[in-house]
């Protein structure tokens, strides 16, 4: 189902592209979502057997706004049960594609594994005790881990409503400031999401950062 959907959504960013009706960076970019983020007439099991029939009707609202700004929506990646422990045993368990016996990370391993091997160009994660932070260091890719309420939690399976963000994974701190920049602000479905105004975050990577040039031209 959702290869078709994208099939079609990729077409259909290639003519809104070129008739001039460009979106922003990440139109028509390839993005794969945890398995904990709501996603309409798709499949959404928190990496739990007993959801594995569960089809949101309605979209996420960081799911939403990845699909406002065009890009292309490819498919579930697998975590931990309930973001917590271990994967089920039933489903097909990440392996870190630079070495299948290193660790791919805890509970976001799909996000990193997938996103680190191309399989994706980005996707997201959650992060309540380091799910995005472990999984993007073992795959070596980017994650960041927002400010809790800068990202809307609205259509995500909770593991600590108090704890739990939503974030991006990517290849480069520039896309992932690019992922970041469109999933970020004030949701009136999330009352803990921030009102505080998003800034453009990957302008704000142009220049120095921690020593090392930038150039935003090779990315995104």
């Amino acid at each position: 189902m959702t290869a078709e959907a994208a099939r079609i959504e990729a077409r259909s960013a290639a003519v809104e592209i070129a008739s001039g009706r460009y979106r922003g960076p990440l139109h028509g970019v390839p993005i794969a979502f945890k398995d904990l983020n709501f996603t309409k007439g798709v499949a959404t099991t928190f990496g739990m057997r007993v959801h594995k029939d569960f089809v949101p009707e309605f979209d996420g609202t960081p799911v939403h706004r990845l699909k406002v700004a065009g890009a292309v929506i490819l498919g579930k990646l697998n975590l931990h049960e309930g973001a917590f422990g271990e994967h089920h045993a039933d489903w097909e368990k990440p392996l870190n594609p630079w070495n299948t016996d290193y660790w791919p990370g805890g509970s976001s391993s799909g996000s990193g594994v997938a996103t680190a091997s191309g399989m994706c160009f980005a996707s997201t994660g959650s992060d309540t005790g380091g799910s995005i932070r472990f999984p993007s260091h073992a795959c070596s890719v980017t994650g960041v881990k927002p400010t809790w309420g800068r990202v809307s939690r609205y259509g995500a399976f909770p593991l600590s409503e108090s704890l739990d963000t939503i974030g991006p994974v990517a290849r480069s701190a520039a896309d992932c400031a690019a992922m970041l920049t469109q999933m970020a602000g004030y949701d009136a479905h999330d009352p803990t999401s921030l009102r505080a105004p998003v800034p453009d975050f990957l302008a704000a990577l142009d220049g120095v950062f921690r020593g090392e040039r930038y150039d935003k031209s090779a990315s995104t």
